[in-house]
């Protein structure tokens, strides 16, 4: 990085002298004026924070990011984030994507990010965070998989480190953009749910993910929305239907076919649209709606699919995601 040096002119006492230092002066102040012209035309870059909890894949995140061609800087501290958005506002257009991971292990880092983002915000500099969690038991074992210890548990357990992140954590968890469990992922599948966000060239006006799943597996961490299919008949109960899933056209017909499905999926589909109409309007750029019946098989499955041409048809980018089907 180079640093501009200002070399002082030798003023002379005759009149020549005068106008040639005045002549150079006016030059320097023109291109001064110049200089801080196309400082205010220079682009700013795109930016995304990546944080979250310590074990739940920020690193694989960031790889991800760079082979889409991110700039991405890992374990930034906070208070340098809005002086990397001017570096890279002063690059003249080579780096147009900046991620950062930010590691959050004290309090002072936390005040230090959450004053850089208000000076982002004040400044109309358009970024998003990404939040990465996962359960307490999946942190456990990762842990214990690598044999390291959880950077904040001190002289306690893991759990007890977990425990303090989590709280330290939990402001940030709710301003983000972007929430991703990553309990039962693995990095495969993380890098496809990051390709399928950040792959495109043009950044839609909101991207949604339908999620079925089954109850008895747990609710989905990161859902926004929850949906109860368990109102409906269940066609595990039918033998024919029994073996195949919701993506089976005799399935989705029975499961259609009941008093009120119809009706449910056109008035929450109205719902959505006031939804996603508000998340535009708020700036949200990520919803997750997740459907339930009891295994993730049949109902959900079948209402999942229905739902994500509703809202494709609105005009949301959608990703259908089956979380549990084929675990029976």
């Amino acid at each position: 990085m180079s640093e501009h040096t200002e070399h002082g002119a030798q003023v002379g006492t005759d009149k020549s002298t005068v106008a040639d230092t005045g002549g150079a002066a006016g030059a320097a102040d023109a291109e001064n004026s110049l200089s801080a012209e196309n400082a205010k035309s220079a682009a700013i870059p795109e930016l995304v924070i990546i944080s979250g909890m310590s074990g739940a894949g920020r690193s694989t995140a960031a790889k991800c990011l760079e082979d889409l061609g991110w700039f991405v800087v890992d374990n930034l501290p906070p208070a340098l984030i809005p002086t990397m958005v001017d570096l890279g506002a002063r690059s003249q257009g080579n780096v147009a994507k900046i991620a950062a991971v930010v590691d959050v292990r004290g309090r002072r880092f936390f005040d230090n990010l959450r004053e850089s983002l208000a000076d982002l915000d004040a400044r109309n500099v358009t970024r998003r965070v990404v939040f990465l969690e996962a359960s307490d038991d999946a942190l456990v074992r990762r842990f214990e998989s690598v044999r390291r210890p959880h950077p904040l548990q001190g002289d306690g357990r893991i759990v007890d480190g977990i425990a303090a992140e989590r709280d330290l954590l939990r402001e940030l968890r709710g301003d983000a953009d972007l929430v991703i469990d990553t309990s039962g992922l693995n990095v495969h599948e993380l890098r496809a749910k990051l390709d399928a966000q950040f792959a495109g060239e043009e950044e839609p006006e909101l991207r949604a993910t339908v999620m079925s799943f089954g109850y008895k597996y747990g609710l989905p961490v990161d859902a926004d929305l929850v949906v109860d299919c368990r109102f409906l008949p269940n066609p595990h109960w039918v033998p024919g239907l029994r073996p195949y899933t919701g993506l089976n056209e005799e399935v989705a017909r029975y499961v259609f076919d009941q008093p009120g499905a119809k009706e449910f999926l056109d008035r929450y589909a109205e719902l959505l649209q006031l939804i996603t109409a508000g998340y535009r309007r708020e700036g949200k750029r990520y919803v997750t709606v997740a459907v339930g019946c009891t295994g993730g098989k049949h109902r959900s499955v079948a209402m999942s699919e229905k739902l994500a041409r509703r809202l494709a048809a609105e005009g949301v980018e959608t990703v259908v995601v089956h979380r549990d089907m084929g675990r029976e």
